[in-house]
């Protein structure tokens, strides 16, 4: 038997809604941006969707004001990370009930189990990009305390080259902790203000 001409996009249209409400979920739990590639491992690997409609749905959703991005630059390559936007936040609060249970429980333990190695991330960024007043780089280095939720250090460099912006990029990565504590121990020293 056929189904009637209408009730095929009505289905597609629910799946879709439902897919979006998913993502929106995922992303909320989490309660940290979620990169592309972190969203669709965890969607693939679950087949919850497929790949395009995963793609198609992030873009409708931002193009929607349902969520939005921050494009940052890591080792030159470009890493899209998604938040939700207020109305995401509202229309999550409308509609969780309409996620399924299992679904729902299978994110949950998700986000527990893959919250630190997520939060771990944002212990420290570095990231470099191109000065658009003229031919220089600037590198953002940022230490933040992920228990607290908050920015220890934000340290901004302009550079001359690209090689210059990875090194120091590299470096950062590498010993920010360090780095960090030797910067606060000089801006705390009370005799480096002495003219010694």
């Amino acid at each position: 038997m056929k189904p009637a001409s209408g009730q095929s996009s009505i289905t597609i249209e629910y799946k879709d809604a439902e897919n979006k409400l998913l993502l929106l979920y995922l992303i909320n739990m989490m309660d940290l941006p979620m990169s592309r590639s972190q969203i669709h491992d965890f969607i693939i690997q679950k087949d919850l969707m497929n790949h395009f409609i995963l793609e198609r749905s992030l873009t409708d959703m931002v193009d929607d004001g349902f969520l939005e991005t921050a494009t940052e630059n890591a080792a030159d390559i470009n890493t899209t990370r998604y938040t939700l936007t207020e109305d995401g936040n509202n229309h999550l609060e409308l509609l969780n009930d309409h996620i399924p249970r299992p679904v729902r429980q299978m994110i949950d333990r998700y986000v527990e189990n893959n919250r630190g190695k997520i939060r771990k991330g944002f212990e420290r960024t570095a990231h470099y990009f191109p000065n658009i007043e003229n031919d220089e780089f600037i590198v953002k280095c940022g230490a933040y305390d992920d228990k607290r939720g908050s920015m220890l250090m934000e340290i901004s460099v302009p550079v001359v080259t690209r090689e210059q912006a990875k090194q120091i990029q590299a470096n950062w990565n590498a010993n920010y902790s360090t780095i960090y504590q030797r910067v606060l121990a000089a801006l705390t020293d009370p005799t480096v203000g002495d003219g010694e």
